[in-house]
C-alpha cells in the first residue's frame, strides 16, 4: 500500500495517508484491548492491515544524517499523537510498551475503546459516552447543523486531551469531521470554535494552525467558509500570561473565532430575523425625532454615496437590529454555574473549558430551524444540546468522558423523556 509511504515526515501533506495510517494504529491497538503492545508487534499489525509488504516495513532512508525506516517512523509519530491525545498509556515498568487508555491522569474515565453507551436522553435528543472521532454511525437523518468547541491546540495538554503539533491537529480534526460533513443536510452549517492562544514553541508569534485548519476545511472536506463570527468575551481572563503579562510584548487576548462552514452556501438555513438584537437607546431616540418630524429630519450622503439619508429614511420600525458578527457574549452564565453546582453535589472534576450557553444559543437559533437536528461531537457538558433541546430542535452529543456528561445530565432533568442511561450509570450516583 504505497498511500503510506509519504508518511514519514511528520510535515507531509498526503491527508488521506495520513487519515488511512491513524485509523491503522488503531486498530492494532483497539484488537489489543486492554493488553499492552510493544512497538515491534504494533509496526507488524499496521503493515498487516495496511498489506505492506515486510521488505517496505524495513526500508530505510537517510533522513537527518542517518537511517531510518519511513513507516516505522510515520507510525511513531501517529502513536506519539494518541499519546497526547489520552488514548495510550504506558505500562509500568515497561520500555516503548502501551495500551489503549480508559482512565487519564485527573481522573476522568474515558469510554470502553469500539463501545458507545447512552449516558442520558430527553424526548428530543441524546448524549452518548463514547468516542466520537472513531467510526461515526450513519445516523440515518440528515445533520442540519453541527456546532462544537474541539480539544484546543495548546502547548500543555488539558484534561480533556488536545493534539500538540500543528499538522495532527488538523489531521485530527479534519477526520474526526469527515463523516459528519458527509451526513450533512443540503445547506447545513458546521461552526467551530477554536482557542486563539496558541503560539510557536518557544516564541511569541502565533500559530497558524487555525488558518490552516480552515483551508483544509474547504480543500480536504469541500466545505465552503460563510463567516468568521468574532466572540468577543469581555471577562476573559489575563493572558497570554508569558507574552502579556510578563514580557509585555503581546496584548491580552480577548476573543475566540468561531468558524461558520457550510456544504450548499445557496441553501443555508440561517436567518438573522430569527436572532435580531434589541435597538439602542439612541437609535430609538432618533426614531421617536423621525416619528415627530414627520420624516427624517436632514438629508446627507456618506461614503461616497454608499449611504444616503432621505426624508423616507427610519420611517419603518423594525422589530430590532441586524446582529454583527462581533458577539459580546462573556464566559459566565447560569446554566456553567447550575453545573458547577451540579458536579459538586456528586462529587465530579469541573470541565475547564465550557461554552457559555448564549452563544450556542445564538448559533442554534440563527442557523436552523425547529424540528432540525444539532450534533456536537466534542460535547463537552452539553452546552449545544442545551440550547437545542431550549428551542426545540432534535439534538445528538458525543463525549469521550463519562464524568462531564454525568455532571451536565443533572440540567436535563426537568425536559420531558428524561432518562440516566442504565448502564452508564453503574458507576456513578443514581439518585437525582
Amino acid at each position: 500500500m504505497s498511500a503510506v509511504r509519504p508518511l514519514a515526515p511528520p510535515s507531509a501533506n498526503s491527508s488521506s495517508a495520513q487519515l488511512d495510517l491513524f485509523q491503522h494504529v488503531l486498530d492494532a491497538y483497539q484488537v489489543e484491548g486492554d493488553r499492552p503492545l510493544t512497538n515491534a508487534k504494533l509496526y507488524q499489525s499496521v503493515a498487516r492491515s495496511a498489506g505492506l509488504a515486510a521488505g517496505e516495513v524495513e526500508r530505510t532512508v537517510e533522513i537527518s544524517g542517518s537511517q531510518h525506516s519511513p513507516f516505522k517512523r510515520a507510525v511513531r509519530w501517529v502513536q506519539q499523537t494518541m499519546k497526547h491525545l489520552g488514548l495510550l498509556e504506558r505500562q509500568p515498568g515497561a520500555r516503548g510498551v502501551w495500551s489503549l487508555a480508559q482512565r487519564n491522569k485527573d481522573g476522568l474515565t474515558a469510554a470502553p475503546v469500539g463501545k458507545r453507551l447512552v449516558a442520558f436522553s430527553t424526548d428530543l435528543g441524546i448524549a452518548i459516552w463514547g468516542d466520537s472521532t472513531q467510526s461515526f454511525p450513519q445516523l440515518g437523518q440528515p445533520i442540519h447543523l453541527v456546532i462544537t468547541s474541539p480539544p484546543f491546540l495548546l502547548r500543555r495538554p488539558r484534561a480533556y486531551g488536545n493534539p500538540l503539533t500543528e499538522q495532527a491537529y488538523i489531521d485530527f480534526i479534519c477526520s474526526a469531521l469527515e463523516p459528519l460533513v458527509s451526513q450533512l443536510a443540503a445547506g447545513g452549517s458546521l461552526c467551530l470554535n477554536l482557542t486563539n492562544d496558541s503560539f510557536l514553541v518557544g516564541s511569541p508569534a502565533r500559530s497558524v494552525a487555525k488558518e490552516r485548519l480552515v483551508l483544509a476545511m474547504v480543500d480536504r472536506l469541500g466545505l465552503y467558509l460563510m463567516d468568521t463570527l468574532i466572540w468577543h468575551n469581555a471577562s476573559k481572563p489575563p493572558g497570554p500570561l508569558q507574552y502579556a503579562s510578563k514580557r509585555r510584548v503581546q496584548l491580552n487576548t480577548g476573543y475566540e473565532p468561531v468558524y461558520w462552514f457550510t456544504n450548499d452556501p445557496e441553501k443555508v438555513f440561517s436567518d438573522n430575523r430569527r436572532v435580531l438584537q434589541p435597538h439602542s437607546e439612541r437609535h430609538k431616540k432618533w426614531l421617536r425625532q423621525v416619528q415627530d418630524a414627520g420624516g427624517c429630519p436632514r438629508s446627507a450622503v456618506y461614503g461616497d454615496g454608499a449611504y444616503r439619508l432621505r426624508p423616507s429614511s427610519y420611517t419603518n420600525e423594525t422589530e430590532g437590529r441586524i446582529a454583527k458578527n462581533v458577539l459580546p457574549i462573556g464566559h459566565a452564565c447560569a446554566d456553567t454555574r447550575q453545573y458547577r453546582r451540579d458536579a459538586a453535589a456528586l462529587g465530579l472534576p469541573v470541565h475547564g473549558a465550557m461554552m457559555p450557553l448564549s452563544l450556542a444559543r445564538f448559533l442554534v437559533e440563527f442557523l436552523t430551524l425547529p424540528g432540525q437536528l444539532v450534533v456536537d461531537l466534542f460535547g463537552g457538558t452539553a452546552k449545544s444540546a442545551m440550547a437545542a433541546e431550549l428551542l426545540q430542535r432534535y439534538w445528538i452529543t458525543f463525549e469521550l468522558f463519562a464524568e462531564y456528561l454525568r455532571g451536565g445530565a443533572q440540567r436535563f432533568q426537568r425536559f420531558p423523556g428524561f432518562r440516566l442511561g442504565e448502564e452508564f450509570s453503574l458507576g456513578f450516583p443514581k439518585s437525582l
